[in-house]
């Protein structure tokens, strides 16, 4: 493991800032502490690449916003890049973080969207967030919709949004229609349950076998979950030959392998099965007869290319809109979560990706404490 300490000037194209106490410009006095970023100069086990680097501090210009990163969650794809097995890599030397919630600290003169105070949430992807502070255009920057808690809003924008477009893209779902699903216990598996709850949607979640199952599926029951089924028992279960439950017309599949093989075999003549991951390792099988004689179709889904293809929609406008309503009412739920010193992400790092699914708790590195 490396640990390295540099005082550099950044050679990353956004420089970083620290707190100001005017809307227009810099206050000397509090250049104190020293800004601080995890950077990678080359692929490998985040624990391995990853280094502490102290930065250069410098004022925003006209059109960009300067911000205090609070919280910034540490998500498998994140761990994917920096290993350099994610579809999306960054320019080396680079900054991870996909998400996170910040403080704006100041603004430039021509900015007229944010002012000091405001909480913002990417709007790009790969904006770097695990740092303490960054100077980004302002249009790289969301607003979070009032109501929102910070620990919600630092991950409100892969989750909540992958489970949402799932659940609205793919089938034209009616109150009483059933969605079937594995990793129902991840962190977008407990957002399809409890959106599907709201919009009368029955749902079979399918969790991995477990000493403590009873536990996680009074969790997920208590989430809004109408059947939770492990891997043994969705292999028997006859729930929808008994009309039990009309039979799926949608799946979702974060895991492939056998897991997801099972799955298929429950889905309606017709039905859809949206593949978000791949958590098994292993690849997606699916018998000849399901897609002649059920007419199963196979579709895939990525949050990071519907972002950048619908950037500046009304249609993403109103998901961030009536999501931000569902967490200020307190409809929706953040997943079971570990806030990690950022001076400790180690702990983060290494068990983003080692839980096996079976703990279902997401990392957040609280950028506050560095």
């Amino acid at each position: 493991m490396v640990i390295c300490v540099r005082n550099l000037v950044s050679p990353l194209s956004r420089s970083v800032v620290t707190n100001f106490t005017s809307v227009r410009q810099m206050n000397a006095a509090v250049k104190t502490e020293p800004v601080k970023s995890l950077l990678y100069k080359e692929y490998g086990e985040p624990v391995d690449v990853l280094c502490v680097t102290t930065q250069a501090i410098n004022e925003p210009k006209q059109n960009q916003v300067s911000v205090k990163w609070l919280l910034a969650p540490v998500n498998p794809a994140d761990i994917n890049t920096i290993q350099g097995k994610y579809p999306s890599k960054l320019t080396l030397p680079a900054i991870p973080g996909n998400e996170g919630v910040g403080e704006v600290i100041a603004v430039g003169s021509d900015v007229k969207n944010l002012n000091i105070g405001d909480k913002v949430i990417p709007n790009i992807t790969n904006l770097g967030t695990w740092r303490t502070h960054a100077t980004y255009n302002s249009d790289e920057l969301m607003k979070v919709p009032k109501g929102v808690g910070t620990v919600e809003a630092s991950m409100l924008n892969v989750n909540p949004c992958t489970a949402y477009r799932m659940l609205k893209d793919f089938v034209a779902l009616k109150p009483g229609d059933t969605v079937i699903q594995n990793g129902g216990n991840s962190a977008v598996g407990q957002m399809v349950i409890q959106l599907c709850k709201i919009w009368n949607y029955k749902t079979v979640s399918v969790i991995r076998d477990r000493p403590n199952v009873q536990e996680l599926k009074n969790h997920l029951t208590n989430l809004g979950a109408d059947e939770i089924l492990t891997e043994s028992e969705v292999r028997k279960t006859q729930i929808f030959k008994d009309k039990k439950l009309p039979s799926p017309k949608l799946a979702l599949n974060c895991i492939c392998g056998q897991n997801a093989l099972e799955v298929v075999r429950h889905l309606a003549h017709g039905g859809i099965m949206v593949t978000y991951g791949g958590m098994s390792r292993c690849p997606l099988t699916v018998p000849t007869s399901a897609l002649i004689f059920k007419d199963i179709t196979l579709k895939g889904f990525w949050m990071t290319a519907w972002t950048k293809m619908n950037l500046n929609s009304k249609e993403r406008e109103h998901m961030f809109s009536e999501l931000g309503v569902l967490f200020k009412e307190k409809k929706l739920k953040a997943p079971p979560h570990k806030l990690v010193p950022f001076c400790q992400y180690q702990e983060a790092v290494v068990n983003a990706l080692s839980t096996d699914g079976r703990t279902g708790v997401k990392y957040i590195l609280d950028m506050t404490k560095s």
